[in-house]
């Protein structure tokens, strides 16, 4: 099986000392190789497990932190304490990790050998105690970390790595990750302004600005021979409304979202940028606010936030790498409206024209229809409603000293009933653990209005992004109660600061 990060590596290191002669260590080096072959069969760790020679002093572990550091393809290390290994040859390779990592506390065997056990078993096996040393240098050093405890044949052990291992590839993917700006965020807007500086030293991305002219150009540029090839895909792939095709009054607009798609596939490729942002108040010569164009690159994988929001387009981005392989989609997404009849409260999502349609099976329809907003010709649109089920929306703040991460469970439903006069792509759910007390505590949070919405991953992920990126990240779930939601803010605050130093 293709795993979902093939070209990605998750090291597989295992701790161990001299002291116990070359017998023994050879079998430490047979076992851990079997439990790192147990790890990669397993389907829920979606990238291949790399085991490496067991270390056995503080030169060779240092060492073997800093490869990890330099190697690309590396997105996160696992440890595990077979025998025991002294802490103190951990420290200088903890203290140089920058490396996501798992301690994984397990041991060869499930069951004990009641009847054989001996001595030399016991010299053999010694991660109840070895791990214990281990876990105590990380927590002595403040080594942010995941821990996993269980035999490997446990499925969920092998879930909840495979968890540890998607917020690991979104990791890697946020420090890869170059964003283009075309104009600045909408006017007036506070939220989505913030610390360029800041998100590229603690998420990695490198965010910068190009001019709508520059798209403007490439848009200009673009051979119609791949626009006719682009509209015969879009005939294929969507129902598209009669009006919008050949021959019709506005298949010129059809062959316009085209030529957008195209030169945005173009331009994002030359920057090398995989997250991208436009606003509606700096449009330049452009005829239309991109919507198709941005719906189907969002569908490739790109992140995106609307009004130029960047901090969204990087949540986009880190949601599409870490639901790789999975069900379901991400996108941008807004709160807009309410449903507010009692016992069947629910929250109507959606955006101008840009939400990305991995959150639907089914066939959406391309449609064109006025906007009033961006004093351009009426753009082009994929209109669908978002596949019922689980999801998580998630939202990136600046909160002036530090970043915040907000997120809330919810269950995607249908809309009670058709969406006529909607022609917008949109979504309906309910979160946990009742509206009233998630926009509470939403707004108490001070959290974006603007989102990422997951139904490919859930709550675990992103918790395990935060843990790595040591970024906060206050839930809301069936659990959540207000009160408690407030002293969890006032706590925050004050750990924070704290945290920072002085």
């Amino acid at each position: 099986m293709t795993k979902p990060y093939a070209d990605r590596e998750v090291w597989f290191l295992t701790g161990s000392q001299d002291l116990y002669g070359d017998e023994t260590l050879r079998q430490v080096a047979e076992q851990s190789q079997a439990i790192a072959r147990e790890l990669e069969a397993a389907d829920a760790v979606p990238v291949r497990i790399v085991w490496k020679p067991v270390l056995k002093d503080a030169g060779a572990i240092r060492r073997m932190a800093l490869e990890a550091n330099a190697a690309d393809q590396c997105i996160g290390v696992i440890a595990w304490m077979h025998t025991f290994s002294p802490a103190k040859m951990w420290i200088a390779g903890l203290d140089a990790l920058r490396t996501p990592l798992l301690h994984l506390h397990t041991q060869a065997n499930v069951e004990l050998p009641w009847s054989t056990i001996d001595f030399d078993f016991m010299n053999l096996n010694q991660a109840a105690h070895g791990d214990r040393e281990f876990g105590y240098i990380q927590t002595r050093l403040g080594v942010p970390r995941k821990t996993v405890v269980g035999h490997v044949s446990n499925p969920t052990v092998q879930e909840r790595v495979g968890t540890w291992v998607r917020a690991a590839a979104g990791w890697a993917a946020t420090h890869e990750l170059k964003l283009a700006r075309f104009g600045d965020n909408m006017r007036n807007v506070a939220v989505t302004e913030g610390d360029k500086t800041e998100a590229e030293l603690r998420f990695g991305v490198s965010v910068n600005t190009w001019g709508v002219n520059d798209l403007v150009a490439a848009v200009e540029t673009v051979d119609d021979a791949a626009i006719d090839t682009l509209v015969a895909e879009y005939e294929d792939t969507y129902d598209v409304v009669p009006e919008l095709r050949a021959g019709r009054d506005r298949h010129d607009s059809l062959r316009y979202g085209a030529r957008q798609e195209l030169a945005l596939l173009s331009l994002l490729g030359e920057i090398g940028a995989t997250a991208f942002t436009t606003t509606f108040e700096d449009l330049g010569a452009l005829r239309q606010l991109p919507g198709l164009a941005v719906q189907r690159l969002m569908a490739r994988g790109f992140g995106f936030g609307a009004e130029g929001d960047w901090k969204t387009a990087i949540l986009v981005r880190a949601a599409k790498v870490m639901g790789q392989g999975l069900p379901g989609g991400a996108s941008l997404m807004e709160d807009y409206t309410y449903n507010l009849v009692p016992g069947d409260e629910k929250i109507l999502g959606a955006h101008m024209l840009e939400i990305c349609p991995s959150l639907t099976t089914a066939k959406p329809t391309l449609e064109i229809h006025p906007l009033g907003i961006g004093g351009r010709e009426d753009p082009v649109r994929l209109v669908f409603d978002t596949d019922a089920g689980p999801g998580v929306v998630v939202a990136l703040s600046d909160m002036r000293d530090r970043f915040r991460l907000t997120a809330n469970v919810v269950e995607v439903v249908p809309p009670d009933e058709e969406l006529p006069n909607l022609p917008v792509a949109r979504a309906v759910w309910k979160p946990e653990p009742s509206l009233a007390t998630s926009a509470e505590a939403w707004l108490m949070a001070g959290a974006a209005h603007h989102t990422v919405l997951s139904t490919q991953v859930g709550i675990d992920v992103f918790a395990d992004f935060a843990d790595i990126a040591q970024t906060e990240l206050l839930t809301i779930d069936a659990t959540t109660t207000s009160r408690g939601f407030a002293q969890e803010l006032r706590w925050n605050q004050a750990y924070y600061r704290l945290a920072q130093g002085f």
